[in-house]
């Protein structure tokens, strides 16, 4: 499923909000909504792009979010010939609330 910022409404809660961490700073966000999930995506039809953390609090500030994480999947072991870990991502804390 895709969401748009545009039609999302501060109203209808967010059950969860998931920032997947990329590589040089390069953030996603997934959504899962009234048990459907999917990916948040811009208006020219492709996956929204954050860099940094704080633009993901301004554009979710005035929503309802129940629950929020960041998950970040590291290829290091790949990259240094190590054989690729078969667990899951790494999943921390995450505040929607701006800090100041």
């Amino acid at each position: 499923m895709k969401y748009y910022l545009s039609q999302l409404s501060p109203t209808q809660p967010i059950d969860q909000l998931t920032v997947l961490a990329h590589e040089m700073s390069l953030y996603l966000v997934k959504l899962s909504i009234n048990g459907e999930e999917g990916i948040l995506y811009a208006e020219d039809d492709r996956p929204m792009r954050f860099f940094n953390a704080m633009s993901i609090r301004e554009a979710f500030s005035g929503f309802a979010v129940r629950e929020s994480c960041m998950q970040h999947d590291t290829p290091y072991d790949e990259m240094i010939g190590n054989p690729q870990r078969p667990s899951s991502p790494v999943t921390l804390p995450f505040s929607i609330d701006t800090p100041y």
